[in-house]
């Protein structure tokens, strides 16, 4: 029985918080240990170049990225796991498939209609001022990043539902063209997904400076969540938990059974001051072995790099031979091989 594969690429300008955690890292890591199931994942660091050009940044992030996805126990003998600038054939690819794209298409991507809507509210007389051929085209480097493997499946956030289309509009169109040569991707968005609450209420996102890193040291974590907002009632005081971020972040973690425990202990007016140490204590415990990990491999950057250059291998094993097939259905072969 052949695989089904999927392919999910992780942006590498910040460092991985709680909200990253459940809503993308762990149902991917534990897609990575489905054996019927080929999942690549990728560091997107050339996706990073379009909004970042903080070098030093883009590099922590890397390697903050990698190290925690192995440190929570990524299975890289079965997924291909691979830093996106490992792999020419992509940009390769990018550049090809550019010619079979409409213009027209790109100038309906969100993030490019957004940033010109923003230029003309702002009375700029230029409503492309400061836009990027990055910012403008990525939609094509992202096609890219999902045909070179042929991947079926892709989890995706509803905003990034308008970019599968695009791949697979511009698929179709280099089919129409060339022949059947590369997969139309499906997108699959997990309405189930959690999204967790940041510090102010807010969902938690690096663009609202209130995320909780994943492997924050202990005194940081604590810091970090003794500074959750929550109301006014005083210890004794019944309160919903349904409103309450500290209860949600815990919720995402918990059993059902520890869910239903502390609603009782809301019913009976648990104070904040205790059910912040409480969730500190619970989610220093929870993540305590897997930090130790991911100190390690931090120590270790030549491991995180082996195995990212292995998975880079994996995925050329891919990526090599398709490309050659793509070149030559587009003319761009060994004259030898005409025909």
């Amino acid at each position: 029985m052949s695989k089904e594969i999927t392919l999910t690429g992780i942006t590498t300008t910040g460092t991985p918080h709680l909200g990253n955690y459940v809503g993308a890292i762990r149902p991917a890591i534990d897609a990575s240990h489905n054996q019927n199931v080929l999942p690549f994942y990728f560091l997107a660091d050339y996706h990073a170049l379009i909004k970042c050009q903080e070098p030093e940044r883009i590099q922590q992030s890397t390697l903050e990225i990698a190290a925690t996805w192995l440190a929570l126990g990524l299975d890289t003998a079965n997924a291909v796991f691979y830093r996106q600038s490992d792999v020419p054939e992509i940009t390769e690819l990018t550049w090809v498939i550019s010619c079979v794209t409409a213009k027209g298409l790109m100038n309906r991507a969100h993030a490019y209609k957004a940033a010109v809507a923003e230029n003309q509210e702002a009375g700029e007389k230029d409503p492309d001022k400061g836009i990027t051929m990055g910012l403008f085209s990525y939609p094509v480097l992202m096609a890219a990043d999902i045909l070179l493997f042929k991947a079926k499946k892709i989890p995706v956030g509803k905003d990034q539902i308008q970019h599968l289309e695009m791949a697979r509009d511009i698929a179709a169109r280099f089919n129409h063209i060339y022949g059947e040569h590369f997969v139309l991707p499906e997108a699959v968005v997990r309405e189930e997904t959690s999204v967790l609450q940041g510090l102010d209420g807010r969902k938690m996102s690096k663009s609202y400076n209130n995320t909780i890193p994943i492997f924050a040291p202990e005194k940081r974590l604590r810091k970090l969540i003794m500074k959750i907002k929550t109301n006014s009632l005083e210890p004794g005081e019944p309160k919903d938990p349904d409103t309450c971020t500290l209860f949600s972040i815990y919720q995402a973690f918990a059993t059902p059974e520890e869910v239903e425990q502390l609603r009782q202990r809301y019913r009976e007016g648990i104070a904040w001051g205790e059910m912040k140490q409480f969730l500190f204590e619970y989610l220093n415990a929870h993540f305590g072995e897997a930090r130790e990990r991911y100190e390690d491999l931090l120590r270790h950057p030549g491991e995180i790099e082996r195995q990212l250059r292995e998975g880079a291998a994996k995925a050329r094993e891919v990526a090599v031979p398709f490309m050659r097939e793509v070149r030559k259905a587009v003319g761009i072969a060994p004259l030898a091989e005409r025909g």
